[in-house]
């Protein structure tokens, strides 16, 4: 595959630390919610991070095949992606669970889940949470 775009963030401290990424562009205070045992200090999460890029992207994708199909979308369509981490029943760590809404105005019901279906084919996101894709972690 050939590579488009590479980008690097970095965190220290965990899941209570911060996360930056190389441009300084991204710089987030991470905090533990409650609900894993934190204080529920203001700042962001692994999880909240993961639902922004994931909602972004999938809403790139759907306007990627919109443009194919030519339909038009309107700016008001929004994608809401909800994540859940809990504990994996093997015992072995953490899993992590999605779900997407979608909604597009003024775009009728059959046309909008076509143009659903098709975006999580083409969304990166969606194609590595179904097809578990392998990530190399080494120690640098």
């Amino acid at each position: 595959m050939p590579i488009l775009y590479t980008t690097k963030a970095s965190a220290t401290g965990g899941r209570a630390g911060r996360a930056v990424s190389e441009d300084g562009v991204l710089d987030v205070t991470l905090t533990v919610p409650k609900e894993l045992g934190g204080d529920g200090a203001r700042g962001t999460n692994p999880e909240q991070l993961f639902a922004a890029g994931y909602s972004a992207c999938f809403l790139g994708a759907l306007k990627f095949v919109a443009g194919k199909e030519k339909v038009k979308i309107s700016e008001e369509t929004t994608v809401t992606a909800t994540v859940g981490i809990g504990p994996r029943e093997d015992g072995t760590g953490f899993g992590i669970e999605v779900s997407l809404s979608v909604n597009i105005p003024g775009v009728d019901r059959e046309t909008g889940e076509k143009l659903v279906a098709a975006a999580h084919i083409v969304c990166p996101y969606s194609h590595a949470m179904r097809t578990s894709t392998e990530v190399s972690a080494t120690l640098a």
